[in-house]
Order: C-alpha cells, then structure tokens, then sequence
C-alpha cells in the first residue's frame, strides 16, 4: 500500500530548529510535488512549503519564509522541512503530501501523510 510517513516532530524551544522527513513507500513519488501543510486545534489545515518534482521551484507560505527550507531526495523517495527560528505559533501537526503539481491548495494533493506532531515553547 501507498504510505507517506512523517517523523522528526517533537518538542522544541523557541529558537530553536527542527528537521522533519516524510518517507514514502509503495509508489515512487519523483514524478510528483511534495508539499507540506500544517494544522493546529481550532484552525484549517494550511500550506507551509512545496517544492516542484526536480526540487527546481519552491513555494513557501509567508509566515515561515526565511525560517522554513524544503528540500527532497528523489533516490530516498522523502521529502524533508528543515524548519529554523522556531516560534510557539509554529506548534501545530505537521502532515505531508504529494500532488501532481506543485500547488498551494490542498485539493490537488492526492496522498496524505498522518502527521507529526510540532510542539514549540516559549
């Protein structure tokens, strides 16, 4: 079965930096764009960063642009968010997915991660 699994949330101070990686398996996703979203309690699910299927084009939300990378290795089918400067409004879950094209709504996204947790103290 097709899987995305994200891994490297956790508990982080403000300031401070975190890496997430999202596995994929059974599909190879190189022909694919890879987004990452996040939601946290009470809020829609939004766009944080995307990136194109060579990792030529990146799209970020502003919120985090300038703090939040978005990177990927097509031969480890992952993508990975390589987030800095951490603040306590980042805490949220963090999901990944893969679209046909790079976009920053999530209706073009065809497959879903089950999120990883961000948690980002004061």
């Amino acid at each position: 079965q097709v899987q995305l699994v994200e891994s490297g949330g956790g508990l982080v101070q403000a300031g401070g930096s975190l890496r997430l990686s999202c596995a994929a398996s059974g599909r190879t996703f190189s022909s694919y764009a890879r987004g990452w979203f996040r939601q946290a309690p009470g809020k829609e699910r939004e766009f944080v960063a995307g990136i194109s299927t060579s990792g030529g084009r990146t799209a970020y939300a502003d919120s985090v642009k300038g703090r939040f990378t978005i990177s990927r290795d097509n031969a480890k089918n992952t993508v990975y968010l390589q987030m800095n400067s951490l603040k306590p409004e980042d805490t949220a879950v963090y999901y990944c997915a893969a679209a046909r094209i790079l976009a920053v709504d999530l209706g073009t996204y065809t497959y879903w991660g089950r999120g990883t947790q961000v948690t980002v103290s004061s």
